[in-house]
């Protein structure tokens, strides 16, 4: 309008002060999101039809890499990715989180994820971001984990421990024993 201010409408407005920028019909937009909708279902459907060892091995390089970068063990970035996502990368929980490491849209923009649905991408985020929470917790193991899960300041409320969630205190032990299982099988 006439003071800059931008209005997002299905319908036209009516006075001399507005001034259309930028116009599609309905169905257009609809059918750009049902193929969208239709496209993610697709490389999620394919993503997770593959067994799990498939899916592993296919990520394995690059979590080895990833974790190098950031000063983890490669196994328990495995053990994130696997409880987080199970290696597909199209993964979307309840919540709103993304990809294989279920980065939240904000974590991506904290960590300057630029693409949060590129497995790279996404696991250097989730990567940065753990390194950033053993840090934090002085490299405690299960505080850096239950923070990865409910959020560091869920950790600080509780006084530096697991939040008492249930969701938080089984996401720690599942991590944990794939952590187990991943150093087990590298013999390590």
């Amino acid at each position: 309008d006439g003071d800059g201010k931008i209005y997002f409408t299905d319908a036209p407005l009516k006075g001399k002060d507005f001034q259309l920028e930028w116009k599609r019909t309905a169905k257009k937009i609809v059918d750009e999101k049902a193929a969208k909708v239709v496209a993610m279902g697709r490389r999620r459907a394919a993503a997770s039809a593959q067994p799990l060892p498939a899916r592993r091995a296919r990520y394995a390089r690059t979590i080895e890499m990833v974790a190098s970068q950031h000063n983890l063990y490669p196994e328990l970035l495995h053990a994130v990715v696997r409880t987080e996502s199970a290696y597909n990368p199209s993964a979307v929980s309840s919540a709103g989180a993304i990809g294989l490491m279920q980065l939240m849209p904000g974590t991506a923009d904290r960590y300057k994820v630029p693409d949060i649905w590129d497995p790279v991408e996404n696991l250097r985020g989730g990567a940065k971001y753990l390194r950033e929470l053993l840090d934090m917790f002085g490299n405690d193991l299960r505080l850096a984990l239950a923070a990865y899960n409910a959020g560091e300041n869920a950790v600080i409320k509780y006084g530096n421990r697991i939040p008492p969630y249930p969701e938080t205190q089984r996401y720690v032990r599942k991590v944990l024993q794939f952590l187990w299982a991943e150093r087990a099988s590298a013999g390590s």
